[in-house]
């Protein structure tokens, strides 16, 4: 079983942006500075190549330049999970197999996609995962988000971790994920390691009811979920609610209104990175959008948002 060989990766594994120079190119200081802000949020890992970091956006040469440069500066202050996902079975465990020599403690994947039309069946998808793990030999979270246009069943789910033992990581982030992650849980029993929150923690509180052991934010603000998790954790879910109704105002804002731009403004703002610009075909965050997103900010203030200052 995974949990007898590896770690068990929980808690707070939010998502590093990109940061990209004024000229749409990568910003490798920037990278180590939003690396460094964020072991100081004193996360529990850190995820790369995510969409949240946008990595739709990036070559392939990009994406190898970014996992050596992220893992080599990590240096271990923390697990790194690198996100491989590709419709390619081949590409994805070449990422993989990349990702895991490079110094990642898991991978995460979405289900074989290539729009919404084009995905692999049930029999595709559970070889595709297979082969991954075959090449990399570390622990997988498989993404189940709405992006793919991929329906994932709890029992397929369930059957994925039952025969394919290194995919133990589950980040639920679709309608009603709570009660996907509680049904999970409780069909997948010991096979599932890692149930994990995601999309923006919008949905934290019930999933972690519901047995979320775990969440993946992104890197706005996890310094301010670090007493929800740790206050629910220790069985004081009065203080976890309390402590989670602070911050759901401007998770809500970033998750309605800004989407990936949020961490990145905020980041820009608290000198963390000095350019805030997504790629093309990307728009730039609103002025207004921004201007309420940096309110709600100082009115929680998180780390990023005076790190660099």
């Amino acid at each position: 079983m995974p949990n007898e060989t590896y770690p068990i990766y929980t808690g707070l594994f939010p998502v590093a942006p990109t940061p990209f120079t004024e000229t749409g190119d990568l910003d490798l200081e920037g990278q180590r500075r939003v690396i460094d802000c964020m072991v100081d949020q004193k996360v529990d890992g850190i995820c790369i190549l995510a969409n949240y970091s946008e990595q739709f956006l990036l070559s392939d040469d990009e994406r190898k330049l970014l996992v050596d440069l992220c893992l080599s500066h990590v240096a271990g202050r923390v697990p790194v999970m690198v996100t491989c996902s590709h419709f390619s079975t081949r590409i994805a465990l070449a990422r993989a197999r990349h990702a895991a020599e490079s110094g990642a403690s898991l991978v995460m994947l979405m289900p074989p996609y290539h729009g919404y039309g084009l995905n692999a069946d049930e029999v595709g998808t559970l070889e595709h995962f297979s082969r991954v793990a075959d090449a990399a030999r570390i622990p997988i979270m498989v993404q189940d988000a709405p992006l793919s246009g991929v329906t994932l069943t709890v029992p397929f789910l369930v059957r994925l971790a039952q025969q394919v033992p290194l995919v133990s990581y589950f980040k639920i982030e679709v309608p009603f994920a709570a009660a996907k992650l509680r049904s999970l849980v409780q069909l997948g029993g010991e096979t599932i390691i890692g149930p994990f929150d995601g999309e923006e923690a919008i949905s934290m509180m019930a999933d972690l009811d519901a047995g979320a052991s775990g969440t993946m934010s992104s890197a706005l603000l996890p310094d301010l979920l670090r007493p929800v998790i740790d206050h629910h954790r220790a069985g004081r879910r009065c203080e976890s609610r309390e402590a989670y109704a602070r911050v759901l105002p401007l998770i809500n804002f970033e998750n309605r209104q800004c989407g990936l731009r949020a961490a990145k403004s905020v980041m820009a703002e608290g000198g963390v990175i000095k350019c805030e610009a997504v790629r093309h075909p990307l728009a730039q965050i609103d002025p207004d959008t921004r201007r309420g997103l940096i309110e709600l900010a100082h009115e929680a203030n998180p780390l990023a948002l005076y790190w660099g200052h």
